[in-house]
Protein backbone atom coordinates (compact mmCIF):
# COMPACT_ATOMS: atom_id res chain seq x y z
CA UNK A 1 0.00 0.00 0.00
CA UNK A 2 1.38 3.70 -0.66
CA UNK A 3 1.47 6.04 1.94
CA UNK A 4 1.43 9.54 1.54
CA UNK A 5 2.38 12.05 3.92
CA UNK A 6 1.02 15.47 3.80
CA UNK A 7 1.56 18.60 6.02
CA UNK A 8 -0.91 20.22 8.28
CA UNK A 9 -2.39 23.38 7.33
CA UNK A 10 0.16 25.21 8.58
CA UNK A 11 2.70 23.08 6.86
CA UNK A 12 4.17 21.30 10.08
CA UNK A 13 4.48 17.70 10.76
CA UNK A 14 1.90 15.46 8.61
CA UNK A 15 -1.41 14.44 10.12
CA UNK A 16 -2.46 11.51 9.13
CA UNK A 17 -2.11 8.72 6.14
CA UNK A 18 -4.94 8.05 3.26
CA UNK A 19 -4.48 5.57 0.06
CA UNK A 20 -4.75 7.40 -2.74
CA UNK A 21 -4.80 5.43 -6.30
CA UNK A 22 -2.33 2.67 -7.07
CA UNK A 23 1.01 3.16 -6.55
CA UNK A 24 3.61 4.40 -9.28
CA UNK A 25 7.43 4.43 -9.34
CA UNK A 26 9.34 6.56 -6.76
CA UNK A 27 6.57 6.22 -4.03
CA UNK A 28 6.87 4.47 -0.85
CA UNK A 29 5.57 0.73 -1.32
CA UNK A 30 4.94 -1.72 1.31
CA UNK A 31 6.92 -5.14 0.73
CA UNK A 32 3.70 -6.90 1.47
CA UNK A 33 1.69 -5.28 -0.94
CA UNK A 34 4.22 -5.12 -3.56
CA UNK A 35 4.41 -9.01 -3.45
CA UNK A 36 0.78 -9.11 -3.84
CA UNK A 37 0.08 -7.22 -6.71
CA UNK A 38 2.80 -8.23 -8.43
CA UNK A 39 4.90 -6.07 -11.34
CA UNK A 40 1.73 -4.70 -12.99
CA UNK A 41 1.26 -2.45 -9.99
CA UNK A 42 4.66 -0.90 -10.15
CA UNK A 43 4.50 0.10 -13.49
CA UNK A 44 1.07 1.46 -13.55
CA UNK A 45 0.51 5.48 -14.02
CA UNK A 46 1.02 7.78 -11.00
CA UNK A 47 -1.91 9.43 -8.95
CA UNK A 48 -1.88 12.57 -9.04
CA UNK A 49 -0.39 14.22 -5.84
CA UNK A 50 -3.55 16.27 -3.81
CA UNK A 51 -3.05 19.55 -2.60
CA UNK A 52 -1.88 21.17 0.77
CA UNK A 53 -5.50 22.35 0.73
CA UNK A 54 -7.43 19.09 -0.01
CA UNK A 55 -8.73 17.57 2.95
CA UNK A 56 -9.01 13.74 2.61
CA UNK A 57 -10.35 11.61 5.28
CA UNK A 58 -8.34 9.07 7.18
CA UNK A 59 -9.97 5.68 5.98
CA UNK A 60 -11.68 3.12 7.58
CA UNK A 61 -9.60 0.52 9.31
CA UNK A 62 -11.75 -2.26 8.94
CA UNK A 63 -12.31 -1.62 5.40
CA UNK A 64 -8.81 -1.06 4.91
CA UNK A 65 -8.31 -4.93 6.17
CA UNK A 66 -10.67 -6.30 3.43
CA UNK A 67 -9.40 -4.84 1.18
CA UNK A 68 -5.68 -5.60 1.71
CA UNK A 69 -7.04 -9.66 2.37
CA UNK A 70 -8.92 -9.27 -1.03
CA UNK A 71 -5.96 -7.63 -3.51
CA UNK A 72 -3.12 -9.14 -0.94
CA UNK A 73 -4.94 -13.21 -1.51
CA UNK A 74 -5.94 -13.26 -5.33
CA UNK A 75 -4.45 -16.64 -6.10
CA UNK A 76 -5.58 -18.09 -2.79
CA UNK A 77 -8.82 -17.01 -3.81
CA UNK A 78 -8.76 -18.28 -7.02
CA UNK A 79 -7.85 -22.12 -5.84
CA UNK A 80 -10.75 -21.94 -3.38
CA UNK A 81 -13.00 -21.22 -6.38
CA UNK A 82 -11.64 -23.89 -8.51
CA UNK A 83 -12.22 -26.38 -4.89
CA UNK A 84 -15.38 -25.38 -4.64
CA UNK A 85 -16.46 -26.07 -8.54
CA UNK A 86 -14.73 -29.16 -8.55
CA UNK A 87 -16.43 -30.11 -5.16
CA UNK A 88 -19.64 -29.71 -7.12
CA UNK A 89 -18.92 -31.35 -10.05
CA UNK A 90 -18.24 -34.40 -7.98
CA UNK A 91 -21.61 -34.15 -6.12
CA UNK A 92 -23.21 -34.07 -9.14
CA UNK A 93 -21.47 -36.99 -11.07
CA UNK A 94 -22.14 -38.91 -7.68
CA UNK A 95 -26.01 -38.89 -9.09
CA UNK A 96 -25.16 -40.23 -12.88
CA UNK A 97 -23.08 -43.17 -12.16
CA UNK A 98 -24.11 -46.16 -10.78
CA UNK A 99 -21.68 -48.34 -9.50
CA UNK A 100 -22.23 -52.16 -10.87
CA UNK A 101 -23.39 -53.62 -7.53
CA UNK A 102 -26.77 -50.98 -7.72
CA UNK A 103 -26.82 -51.64 -11.62
CA UNK A 104 -26.90 -55.31 -10.82
CA UNK A 105 -29.40 -54.68 -8.37
CA UNK A 106 -31.26 -51.99 -10.14
CA UNK A 107 -31.36 -54.92 -13.34
CA UNK A 108 -32.95 -57.66 -10.99
CA UNK A 109 -36.50 -58.84 -11.73
CA UNK A 110 -38.98 -57.62 -9.62
CA UNK A 111 -40.77 -59.85 -7.23
CA UNK A 112 -43.28 -62.37 -8.88
CA UNK A 113 -46.91 -61.53 -9.41
CA UNK A 114 -49.72 -61.43 -11.81
CA UNK A 115 -49.96 -58.83 -14.74
CA UNK A 116 -53.76 -57.48 -14.74
CA UNK A 117 -55.51 -55.71 -17.45
CA UNK A 118 -58.74 -53.94 -16.94
CA UNK A 119 -62.41 -55.55 -18.48
CA UNK A 120 -63.22 -52.99 -21.39
CA UNK A 121 -66.54 -51.48 -22.47
CA UNK A 122 -65.71 -51.85 -26.24
CA UNK A 123 -67.69 -52.53 -29.83
CA UNK A 124 -66.12 -55.86 -31.56
CA UNK A 125 -65.92 -56.24 -35.37
CA UNK A 126 -64.44 -59.15 -37.67
CA UNK A 127 -63.54 -57.25 -41.21
CA UNK A 128 -62.28 -58.22 -44.41
CA UNK A 129 -60.10 -55.62 -45.75
CA UNK A 130 -59.87 -54.74 -49.77
CA UNK A 131 -59.68 -52.43 -52.53
CA UNK A 132 -61.57 -51.94 -55.29
CA UNK A 133 -62.03 -49.56 -58.56
CA UNK A 134 -65.42 -47.76 -58.25
CA UNK A 135 -66.75 -47.49 -61.70
CA UNK A 136 -69.83 -47.61 -63.98
CA UNK A 137 -70.78 -50.39 -66.46
CA UNK A 138 -68.91 -50.82 -69.31
CA UNK A 139 -69.84 -48.12 -71.89
CA UNK A 140 -71.99 -48.59 -75.39
CA UNK A 141 -72.35 -46.45 -78.47
CA UNK A 142 -75.59 -45.87 -79.28
CA UNK A 143 -76.25 -46.17 -82.61
CA UNK A 144 -79.64 -45.58 -84.46
CA UNK A 145 -81.27 -47.23 -87.78
CA UNK A 146 -82.64 -44.79 -89.69
CA UNK A 147 -83.29 -46.50 -92.39
CA UNK A 148 -86.89 -46.44 -93.16
CA UNK A 149 -86.68 -42.37 -92.14
CA UNK A 150 -86.88 -41.84 -96.12
CA UNK A 151 -84.59 -38.66 -95.25
CA UNK A 152 -82.02 -37.54 -93.33
CA UNK A 153 -82.23 -38.42 -90.29
CA UNK A 154 -82.15 -34.81 -88.53
CA UNK A 155 -82.20 -34.25 -84.91
CA UNK A 156 -84.61 -32.01 -83.51
CA UNK A 157 -84.77 -31.52 -79.92
CA UNK A 158 -84.80 -33.70 -76.65
CA UNK A 159 -80.62 -34.15 -76.50
CA UNK A 160 -79.65 -35.27 -73.22
CA UNK A 161 -77.06 -34.13 -71.21
CA UNK A 162 -74.10 -35.85 -70.25
CA UNK A 163 -74.92 -37.53 -67.00
CA UNK A 164 -78.67 -38.49 -68.06
CA UNK A 165 -80.03 -41.04 -66.72
CA UNK A 166 -82.13 -43.28 -69.27
CA UNK A 167 -84.82 -45.90 -68.44
CA UNK A 168 -86.77 -48.00 -69.66
CA UNK A 169 -89.90 -45.83 -72.29
CA UNK A 170 -87.25 -43.05 -71.93
CA UNK A 171 -86.76 -40.61 -74.38
CA UNK A 172 -83.04 -41.01 -75.89
CA UNK A 173 -83.43 -38.43 -78.53
CA UNK A 174 -85.57 -36.65 -80.92
CA UNK A 175 -85.11 -37.28 -84.41
CA UNK A 176 -87.29 -35.51 -87.09
CA UNK A 177 -90.19 -34.86 -84.80
CA UNK A 178 -89.94 -38.23 -83.69
CA UNK A 179 -88.81 -39.61 -80.38
CA UNK A 180 -86.80 -42.79 -79.72
CA UNK A 181 -87.95 -44.85 -77.19
CA UNK A 182 -85.74 -46.71 -75.06
CA UNK A 183 -86.95 -50.30 -74.39
CA UNK A 184 -85.32 -53.01 -72.33
CA UNK A 185 -83.81 -55.61 -74.82
CA UNK A 186 -80.73 -57.27 -75.83
CA UNK A 187 -81.78 -57.63 -79.48
CA UNK A 188 -81.03 -55.18 -81.66
CA UNK A 189 -84.21 -53.48 -83.94
CA UNK A 190 -83.76 -53.84 -87.56
CA UNK A 191 -87.01 -53.67 -88.86
CA UNK A 192 -90.50 -52.11 -88.14
CA UNK A 193 -92.86 -54.25 -86.47
CA UNK A 194 -96.84 -54.37 -87.44
CA UNK A 195 -99.31 -56.52 -87.37
CA UNK A 196 -99.01 -60.29 -88.83
CA UNK A 197 -95.58 -60.27 -88.16
CA UNK A 198 -93.12 -63.05 -86.01
CA UNK A 199 -90.38 -63.39 -85.11
CA UNK A 200 -88.16 -62.77 -82.19
CA UNK A 201 -87.93 -59.46 -82.39
CA UNK A 202 -91.87 -59.38 -81.88
CA UNK A 203 -90.70 -61.48 -78.47
CA UNK A 204 -88.34 -58.91 -77.26
CA UNK A 205 -91.07 -56.10 -77.82
CA UNK A 206 -93.71 -57.76 -75.68
CA UNK A 207 -91.77 -58.38 -72.89
CA UNK A 208 -90.14 -55.41 -72.70
CA UNK A 209 -93.50 -53.82 -72.87
CA UNK A 210 -94.62 -56.34 -70.13
CA UNK A 211 -91.67 -55.27 -68.60
CA UNK A 212 -92.68 -51.09 -67.78
CA UNK A 213 -96.34 -52.17 -66.99
CA UNK A 214 -98.28 -52.81 -70.60
CA UNK A 215 -100.19 -55.70 -71.84
CA UNK A 216 -98.70 -56.54 -74.50
CA UNK A 217 -100.90 -60.23 -74.74
CA UNK A 218 -99.98 -63.78 -74.81
CA UNK A 219 -96.46 -63.31 -74.42
CA UNK A 220 -95.81 -66.93 -75.81
CA UNK A 221 -96.83 -66.13 -79.31
CA UNK A 222 -94.29 -64.38 -81.77
CA UNK A 223 -96.94 -62.83 -83.24
CA UNK A 224 -97.38 -59.34 -83.48
CA UNK A 225 -101.14 -59.19 -83.50
CA UNK A 226 -104.11 -57.11 -81.84
CA UNK A 227 -103.31 -56.94 -78.25
CA UNK A 228 -99.35 -55.88 -79.21
CA UNK A 229 -100.88 -52.98 -81.56
CA UNK A 230 -102.71 -52.17 -78.66
CA UNK A 231 -99.71 -52.10 -76.30
CA UNK A 232 -98.06 -50.48 -78.56
CA UNK A 233 -100.17 -47.44 -78.92
CA UNK A 234 -100.52 -47.28 -74.96
CA UNK A 235 -96.83 -46.94 -75.30
CA UNK A 236 -96.77 -43.92 -77.34
CA UNK A 237 -99.44 -42.35 -75.09
CA UNK A 238 -97.08 -42.90 -72.13
CA UNK A 239 -94.22 -40.85 -73.69
CA UNK A 240 -96.61 -37.55 -75.21
CA UNK A 241 -96.12 -38.29 -78.61
CA UNK A 242 -98.86 -39.59 -81.29
CA UNK A 243 -99.09 -42.48 -83.05
CA UNK A 244 -96.50 -42.82 -86.29
CA UNK A 245 -98.34 -42.32 -89.25
CA UNK A 246 -99.09 -45.01 -91.46
CA UNK A 247 -96.69 -45.34 -94.14
CA UNK A 248 -96.69 -47.47 -97.91
CA UNK A 249 -96.09 -50.50 -95.57
CA UNK A 250 -99.98 -50.36 -94.48
CA UNK A 251 -101.00 -52.32 -97.64
CA UNK A 252 -98.39 -54.95 -96.20
CA UNK A 253 -100.26 -55.01 -93.62
CA UNK A 254 -103.68 -55.79 -94.55
CA UNK A 255 -102.26 -58.48 -97.37
CA UNK A 256 -100.78 -60.35 -94.20
CA UNK A 257 -103.92 -60.60 -91.89
CA UNK A 258 -105.31 -61.54 -95.43
CA UNK A 259 -102.98 -64.32 -95.53
CA UNK A 260 -103.34 -65.17 -91.64
CA UNK A 261 -107.25 -65.50 -92.47
CA UNK A 262 -106.86 -67.76 -95.19
CA UNK A 263 -104.39 -70.23 -93.62
CA UNK A 264 -106.72 -70.38 -90.33
CA UNK A 265 -109.67 -71.23 -92.61
CA UNK A 266 -107.57 -74.10 -94.16
CA UNK A 267 -107.10 -75.13 -90.31
CA UNK A 268 -110.30 -75.25 -89.75
CA UNK A 269 -111.51 -77.25 -92.65
CA UNK A 270 -108.52 -79.92 -91.76
CA UNK A 271 -109.64 -80.18 -87.61
CA UNK A 272 -113.36 -80.43 -88.98
CA UNK A 273 -112.36 -83.15 -91.04
CA UNK A 274 -110.36 -84.79 -88.27
CA UNK A 275 -113.10 -85.05 -86.08
CA UNK A 276 -115.82 -86.18 -88.72
CA UNK A 277 -113.28 -89.38 -89.78
CA UNK A 278 -113.14 -89.92 -85.73
CA UNK A 279 -116.55 -89.49 -85.26
CA UNK A 280 -117.95 -91.98 -87.71
CA UNK A 281 -116.96 -94.93 -86.14
CA UNK A 282 -116.11 -98.07 -89.14
CA UNK A 283 -117.45 -97.72 -92.68
CA UNK A 284 -119.83 -100.29 -93.70
CA UNK A 285 -117.07 -102.00 -95.43
CA UNK A 286 -115.25 -102.34 -92.31
CA UNK A 287 -118.44 -103.42 -90.63
CA UNK A 288 -118.69 -106.47 -93.21
CA UNK A 289 -115.47 -107.38 -92.88
CA UNK A 290 -115.30 -108.19 -89.07
CA UNK A 291 -118.61 -109.67 -89.49
CA UNK A 292 -117.12 -112.37 -92.17
CA UNK A 293 -114.23 -112.85 -89.95
CA UNK A 294 -116.19 -114.14 -86.94
CA UNK A 295 -118.43 -116.07 -89.27
CA UNK A 296 -115.25 -117.77 -90.92
CA UNK A 297 -113.68 -118.56 -87.25
CA UNK A 298 -116.93 -120.69 -86.72
CA UNK A 299 -117.25 -122.46 -89.58
CA UNK A 300 -113.47 -123.60 -89.07
CA UNK A 301 -114.39 -124.37 -85.42
CA UNK A 302 -117.50 -126.77 -86.60
CA UNK A 303 -114.84 -128.59 -89.17
CA UNK A 304 -112.43 -129.01 -86.81
CA UNK A 305 -115.21 -130.65 -84.46
CA UNK A 306 -116.00 -132.93 -87.10
CA UNK A 307 -113.02 -134.43 -87.41
CA UNK A 308 -112.48 -134.55 -83.53
CA UNK A 309 -108.80 -133.97 -83.57
CA UNK A 310 -108.31 -131.83 -79.89
CA UNK A 311 -105.24 -129.91 -81.64
CA UNK A 312 -107.58 -128.89 -84.67
CA UNK A 313 -110.58 -127.86 -82.41
CA UNK A 314 -108.30 -126.12 -79.76
CA UNK A 315 -106.58 -123.64 -82.67
CA UNK A 316 -110.11 -123.15 -84.23
CA UNK A 317 -111.34 -121.86 -81.05
CA UNK A 318 -108.58 -119.57 -80.58
CA UNK A 319 -109.27 -117.94 -83.87
CA UNK A 320 -112.97 -117.70 -83.22
CA UNK A 321 -112.09 -115.61 -79.61
CA UNK A 322 -109.98 -113.38 -81.46
CA UNK A 323 -111.85 -112.58 -84.65
CA UNK A 324 -114.84 -111.77 -81.88
CA UNK A 325 -112.57 -109.08 -79.58
CA UNK A 326 -111.05 -107.64 -83.18
CA UNK A 327 -115.07 -107.07 -84.34
CA UNK A 328 -116.02 -105.75 -80.65
CA UNK A 329 -113.03 -102.75 -80.73
CA UNK A 330 -113.57 -102.33 -84.24
CA UNK A 331 -117.27 -101.38 -83.55
CA UNK A 332 -117.01 -99.51 -80.24
CA UNK A 333 -117.22 -95.73 -79.93
CA UNK A 334 -114.03 -93.79 -80.94
CA UNK A 335 -112.44 -91.33 -78.30
CA UNK A 336 -112.45 -88.25 -80.99
CA UNK A 337 -111.74 -85.32 -77.82
CA UNK A 338 -108.25 -84.81 -79.11
CA UNK A 339 -109.76 -83.72 -83.01
CA UNK A 340 -112.40 -81.32 -81.13
CA UNK A 341 -109.62 -79.78 -79.35
CA UNK A 342 -107.46 -79.20 -82.54
CA UNK A 343 -111.37 -77.71 -83.75
CA UNK A 344 -111.78 -75.29 -81.52
CA UNK A 345 -108.26 -74.30 -81.79
CA UNK A 346 -108.39 -73.52 -85.24
CA UNK A 347 -111.90 -71.71 -84.76
CA UNK A 348 -110.27 -69.37 -82.18
CA UNK A 349 -106.95 -68.49 -84.43
CA UNK A 350 -110.02 -67.92 -87.57
CA UNK A 351 -111.60 -65.33 -85.38
CA UNK A 352 -108.37 -63.11 -84.34
CA UNK A 353 -107.24 -63.78 -87.74
CA UNK A 354 -110.86 -62.00 -88.98
CA UNK A 355 -109.97 -59.72 -86.28
CA UNK A 356 -106.91 -58.51 -87.28
CA UNK A 357 -107.80 -58.66 -90.90
CA UNK A 358 -110.64 -55.96 -90.06
CA UNK A 359 -108.67 -53.76 -87.57
CA UNK A 360 -105.89 -53.56 -90.45
CA UNK A 361 -108.13 -52.55 -93.06
CA UNK A 362 -109.52 -49.72 -91.16
CA UNK A 363 -105.98 -48.65 -90.34
CA UNK A 364 -106.39 -48.62 -86.23
CA UNK A 365 -103.73 -51.12 -85.51
CA UNK A 366 -100.58 -49.43 -84.59
CA UNK A 367 -96.89 -50.23 -85.65
CA UNK A 368 -93.51 -49.37 -84.25
CA UNK A 369 -91.30 -48.13 -86.75
CA UNK A 370 -87.22 -49.76 -86.48
CA UNK A 371 -86.13 -45.82 -86.14
CA UNK A 372 -87.86 -44.49 -82.91
CA UNK A 373 -86.79 -47.83 -80.32
CA UNK A 374 -83.84 -48.09 -78.87
CA UNK A 375 -83.01 -51.27 -77.09
CA UNK A 376 -80.66 -51.18 -74.05
CA UNK A 377 -79.38 -54.35 -71.62
CA UNK A 378 -79.54 -53.26 -67.83
CA UNK A 379 -81.28 -50.31 -67.32
CA UNK A 380 -81.35 -47.66 -66.36
CA UNK A 381 -78.04 -46.13 -68.46
CA UNK A 382 -75.98 -42.91 -67.58
CA UNK A 383 -74.88 -41.14 -70.78
CA UNK A 384 -71.38 -40.09 -70.53
CA UNK A 385 -71.07 -38.38 -73.86
CA UNK A 386 -72.90 -37.07 -76.53
CA UNK A 387 -71.92 -37.11 -80.46
CA UNK A 388 -75.11 -35.26 -82.04
CA UNK A 389 -76.36 -31.65 -81.13
CA UNK A 390 -79.68 -30.10 -82.49
CA UNK A 391 -79.97 -29.66 -86.11
CA UNK A 392 -76.85 -32.37 -87.07
CA UNK A 393 -77.57 -35.86 -89.03
CA UNK A 394 -77.30 -38.49 -87.25
CA UNK A 395 -74.73 -40.69 -88.84
CA UNK A 396 -73.14 -42.90 -86.79
CA UNK A 397 -72.98 -43.52 -82.83
CA UNK A 398 -75.23 -40.50 -81.58
CA UNK A 399 -74.11 -41.10 -78.09
CA UNK A 400 -71.86 -43.09 -75.37
CA UNK A 401 -73.51 -44.51 -72.39
CA UNK A 402 -73.19 -46.80 -69.56
CA UNK A 403 -74.54 -48.43 -65.92
CA UNK A 404 -75.96 -45.89 -64.30
CA UNK A 405 -75.35 -47.43 -60.69
CA UNK A 406 -72.18 -47.17 -59.56
CA UNK A 407 -70.49 -50.59 -58.71
CA UNK A 408 -67.14 -51.34 -56.79
CA UNK A 409 -65.34 -54.06 -58.59
CA UNK A 410 -62.96 -55.56 -55.85
CA UNK A 411 -60.49 -58.61 -56.08
CA UNK A 412 -60.36 -61.20 -52.74
CA UNK A 413 -58.09 -63.71 -52.54
CA UNK A 414 -59.53 -67.24 -51.37
CA UNK A 415 -59.61 -67.52 -48.08
CA UNK A 416 -60.90 -63.96 -47.65
CA UNK A 417 -63.75 -64.53 -50.31
CA UNK A 418 -65.24 -68.24 -48.72
CA UNK A 419 -66.10 -65.53 -45.67
CA UNK A 420 -68.07 -63.31 -48.10
CA UNK A 421 -71.86 -63.68 -49.33
CA UNK A 422 -74.31 -61.16 -51.11
CA UNK A 423 -75.43 -58.78 -48.63
CA UNK A 424 -73.00 -58.69 -46.29
CA UNK A 425 -72.56 -54.39 -44.99
CA UNK A 426 -69.37 -52.65 -46.18
CA UNK A 427 -67.99 -49.42 -45.54
CA UNK A 428 -66.19 -47.61 -48.57
CA UNK A 429 -63.46 -45.02 -47.53
CA UNK A 430 -64.06 -41.75 -49.53
CA UNK A 431 -61.35 -40.02 -51.31
CA UNK A 432 -62.14 -36.72 -48.56
CA UNK A 433 -61.48 -39.04 -45.22
CA UNK A 434 -65.13 -39.81 -44.91
CA UNK A 435 -67.04 -43.58 -45.36
CA UNK A 436 -70.27 -44.87 -47.40
CA UNK A 437 -71.91 -47.33 -46.74
CA UNK A 438 -71.83 -50.25 -49.37
CA UNK A 439 -73.91 -53.91 -50.07
CA UNK A 440 -71.85 -57.18 -51.17
CA UNK A 441 -73.66 -58.08 -54.41
CA UNK A 442 -72.03 -60.92 -55.51
CA UNK A 443 -68.88 -63.17 -54.99
CA UNK A 444 -67.84 -65.27 -57.75
CA UNK A 445 -64.57 -67.11 -59.07
CA UNK A 446 -62.42 -65.24 -61.08
CA UNK A 447 -61.90 -67.33 -64.68
CA UNK A 448 -58.70 -67.60 -65.41
CA UNK A 449 -56.51 -65.06 -67.75
CA UNK A 450 -53.41 -65.02 -69.11
CA UNK A 451 -50.53 -63.78 -67.84
CA UNK A 452 -51.91 -64.60 -64.02
CA UNK A 453 -49.90 -66.17 -61.85
CA UNK A 454 -51.43 -69.44 -60.40
CA UNK A 455 -48.54 -69.43 -57.47
CA UNK A 456 -50.73 -67.08 -55.76
CA UNK A 457 -54.29 -68.66 -55.66
CA UNK A 458 -57.67 -68.53 -57.11
CA UNK A 459 -59.01 -65.25 -56.77
CA UNK A 460 -62.67 -63.97 -56.44
CA UNK A 461 -64.42 -60.91 -57.69
CA UNK A 462 -66.36 -59.12 -55.14
CA UNK A 463 -68.49 -56.61 -56.73
CA UNK A 464 -70.52 -53.85 -54.22
CA UNK A 465 -73.17 -51.05 -54.65
CA UNK A 466 -72.62 -48.10 -52.72
CA UNK A 467 -76.09 -47.27 -50.27
CA UNK A 468 -78.07 -44.52 -51.83
CA UNK A 469 -75.12 -42.07 -52.70
CA UNK A 470 -75.22 -38.53 -53.66
CA UNK A 471 -74.15 -37.18 -56.82
CA UNK A 472 -71.33 -35.85 -55.13
CA UNK A 473 -70.39 -39.08 -53.99
CA UNK A 474 -70.71 -40.62 -56.93
CA UNK A 475 -68.72 -38.51 -58.55
CA UNK A 476 -66.03 -38.20 -56.14
CA UNK A 477 -65.85 -42.37 -56.28
CA UNK A 478 -65.83 -42.56 -60.22
CA UNK A 479 -62.51 -44.09 -61.35
CA UNK A 480 -60.97 -44.20 -58.27
CA UNK A 481 -59.43 -46.75 -56.32
CA UNK A 482 -60.65 -47.09 -52.85
CA UNK A 483 -60.36 -48.70 -49.56
CA UNK A 484 -63.27 -51.42 -48.84
CA UNK A 485 -63.76 -52.73 -45.28
CA UNK A 486 -66.35 -55.97 -45.39
CA UNK A 487 -67.84 -56.47 -41.95
CA UNK A 488 -67.78 -61.05 -41.53
CA UNK A 489 -69.25 -60.28 -37.45
CA UNK A 490 -69.82 -57.48 -35.32
CA UNK A 491 -71.49 -57.21 -31.96
CA UNK A 492 -74.77 -55.03 -31.52
CA UNK A 493 -72.89 -51.64 -29.86
CA UNK A 494 -70.65 -51.50 -27.15
CA UNK A 495 -70.02 -54.67 -24.66
CA UNK A 496 -67.45 -56.55 -21.81
CA UNK A 497 -64.88 -57.62 -23.78
CA UNK A 498 -61.01 -59.06 -22.52
CA UNK A 499 -57.95 -60.32 -24.05
CA UNK A 500 -58.28 -63.87 -25.10
CA UNK A 501 -55.04 -64.25 -22.63
CA UNK A 502 -57.44 -63.98 -19.95
CA UNK A 503 -59.57 -66.79 -20.61
CA UNK A 504 -59.34 -70.14 -19.35
CA UNK A 505 -60.93 -73.39 -19.01
CA UNK A 506 -62.54 -75.09 -16.52
CA UNK A 507 -62.90 -78.84 -15.57
CA UNK A 508 -65.87 -78.74 -17.49
CA UNK A 509 -65.13 -76.88 -20.69
CA UNK A 510 -66.78 -73.61 -19.35
CA UNK A 511 -64.64 -70.72 -19.76
CA UNK A 512 -63.38 -68.67 -16.78
CA UNK A 513 -61.57 -65.43 -15.89
CA UNK A 514 -59.26 -64.27 -12.79
CA UNK A 515 -60.32 -61.24 -11.46
CA UNK A 516 -58.14 -59.26 -8.84
CA UNK A 517 -59.48 -58.05 -6.02
CA UNK A 518 -56.95 -56.19 -3.62
CA UNK A 519 -54.54 -58.93 -3.16
CA UNK A 520 -56.57 -61.85 -3.62
CA UNK A 521 -58.09 -62.80 -6.69
CA UNK A 522 -61.17 -65.20 -7.60
CA UNK A 523 -62.44 -67.59 -10.11
CA UNK A 524 -65.24 -65.98 -12.60
CA UNK A 525 -67.42 -68.18 -15.05
CA UNK A 526 -68.19 -65.79 -17.87
CA UNK A 527 -70.02 -67.49 -21.32
CA UNK A 528 -67.89 -66.17 -24.13
CA UNK A 529 -69.28 -64.01 -27.94
CA UNK A 530 -67.23 -62.60 -30.49
CA UNK A 531 -63.54 -62.83 -30.61
CA UNK A 532 -62.12 -60.17 -32.85
CA UNK A 533 -58.79 -58.40 -32.88
CA UNK A 534 -57.48 -60.32 -29.80
CA UNK A 535 -60.40 -59.77 -27.40
CA UNK A 536 -63.25 -62.04 -26.70
CA UNK A 537 -67.39 -60.48 -25.32
CA UNK A 538 -68.14 -61.86 -22.40
CA UNK A 539 -71.05 -61.70 -20.61
CA UNK A 540 -71.16 -62.77 -16.62
CA UNK A 541 -70.15 -61.41 -12.97
CA UNK A 542 -67.95 -58.75 -13.97
CA UNK A 543 -68.02 -55.52 -14.41
CA UNK A 544 -65.95 -52.65 -16.78
CA UNK A 545 -62.82 -51.68 -15.13
CA UNK A 546 -62.57 -55.18 -13.11
CA UNK A 547 -58.98 -56.81 -13.54
CA UNK A 548 -58.73 -59.51 -14.89
CA UNK A 549 -55.29 -61.62 -15.02
CA UNK A 550 -53.49 -62.58 -18.61
CA UNK A 551 -49.96 -63.89 -16.91
CA UNK A 552 -47.95 -64.15 -14.30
Amino acid sequence: MIRRRRAGADGGDPVGEATVGEPTVGDEVDGADAAGRGFDALVAPEASEPTADEAIEPADPAVQGWRRVLRGNRVLWVLAAVAIASLVAGVGLSFLIVSPGQAAADAAAPDAGPITVPVELKALSNDVTIRGDAAFADSVEVKLETGDIGGPAVVTGRVPEVGTTLGPAAIALEVTGRPVIVLPGELPGYRTLRAGLSGPDVTQLKQALQAIGIDPGDLSSNVYDSATAAAVAALYDRVGYPLPEAPDGSADSVRSAREAVSGAEASVASAEQALAVAASGPSSVERVQLDNAVRSAERALAAAQATGDPVAIGDAEDALNLARVQRDAGLAARDASAERAALDSARSQRDAAYELLEEAETGRLAFLPVSEVLYLQDLPRRVDEVMVQRGTIVQSAAMLVSGATLAIKASAAESDAKLLKAGDVASLAMPDGSELSATVTSVEPRKAAGGESAEAGPRYDVVLAPVKPTDAQVEALRGQNVRVKISIGATEGEVLAVPLAALTAGPGGESRLEVQEGSETRIVEVTTGLAAGGFVEITGEVAEGDLVVVGR
